[in-house]
């Protein structure tokens, strides 16, 4: 039994149907310089791609 990444854990979210979710890069700091159409667009949730999900699926479940 593998132990789930804790790390991992804070940063994607699982959907009900099993699609990972990450949030936008850059949105941390530095943030005055950015327009508010990027500002706006920063607060969603992206899905990941089949590829990449499919290695941070096996990092998330136990």
């Amino acid at each position: 039994m593998n132990k789930t990444k804790k790390a991992l854990v804070k940063r994607f979210k699982i959907t009900k149907n099993g699609k990972i979710l990450r949030r936008v890069t850059g949105q941390n700091h530095y943030r005055s310089k950015k327009t508010g159409e990027q500002k706006r667009k920063g607060r969603k949730w992206i899905t990941l791609s089949v590829k990449e999900a499919g290695r941070i699926k096996k990092f998330l479940t136990k």
